[in-house]
């Protein structure tokens, strides 16, 4: 009985020690893969970003060149409750969906169109060129789909009005239908539609079967939900609630 016992505590002993090794092993690479990680997750928002913007295409996507064209942009904090720059937070710092998960820093919508059910009080601003002049302006936009949460950019023009490019990022729509977003072809149908009508501050663009050549692209066939979320979250985001305000200085000359 006592050689039983002894064997198993061994065995629990040697189990305990395999154990701990493992764990040492996954923790020291966790740590050790970290700046990799962070340095990729950088490298992808860059490239999301530059691709949107019609600056890159996805296959030119090398670091060097991503590198290249994001140091053309400049990245700014805006209070979308004025649509003006704040220079008390670091934009290279501040985690806009972050911002959105905490009371503090955001507020519930009564009303939501896009379904993202709290809004936070600052948003970041990706812009080409010179800050009160530039040659394009990319904004995040977010809101719900059919299965999920879409997350991605819009791409301006300097008018503040004019779509330089829309890409989405992240989903996980249909494949086939509401993952159409992704398809090129779709795609290529926003650049030169307009946000805003000449005589109107609320946004037009969106999905139509029948689309309005100046403001609309064709919708998703067999994605009405999708591309409901699409128009839903597009509206949302250029209007008084998201970067409306902001866009608003730059469409004098609309």
């Amino acid at each position: 009985m006592s050689k039983s016992n002894d064997s198993i505590k061994k065995t629990l002993t040697v189990a305990f020690l395999l154990c701990l090794v493992c764990s040492v092993i996954v923790s020291g690479a966790a740590v050790a893969l970290k700046p990799l990680q962070v340095a990729n997750q950088e490298h992808d928002r860059r490239t999301n970003i530059l691709v949107a913007a019609g600056l890159i295409q996805p296959r030119e996507a090398t670091r060097e060149r991503v590198n290249a064209e994001f140091d053309k942009i400049q990245v700014k904090v805006v209070d979308l409750r004025t649509g003006q720059y704040v220079d008390h937070i670091n934009p290279n710092e501040f985690d806009q969906l972050r911002a959105a998960a905490e009371p503090a820093t955001s507020e519930r919508l009564a009303v939501d169109p896009a379904g993202i059910r709290r809004l936070e009080h600052y948003g970041l601003v990706y812009l080409v060129g010179d800050v009160d002049n530039p040659d394009r302006i990319i904004i995040p936009v977010r809101g719900s789909g059919l299965w999920s949460t879409l997350y991605g950019f819009l791409a301006l023009e300097g008018d503040g009005s004019t779509i330089a490019g829309l890409g989405f990022y992240q989903h996980a729509e249909t494949p086939g239908l509401g993952g159409e977003v992704d398809n090129a072809n779709w795609k290529a149908q926003w650049p030169g539609k307009r946000v805003f009508a000449e005589d109107s501050m609320q946004p037009r663009l969106g999905l139509a079967s029948n689309p309005d050549p100046d403001h609309q692209v064709d919708t998703l066939a067999g994605a009405t939900l999708t591309a409901r979320g699409v128009t839903n979250l597009l509206q949302f985001w250029t209007g008084e609630r998201g970067y409306g305000p902001f866009l608003a200085k730059f469409r004098q000359g609309v």
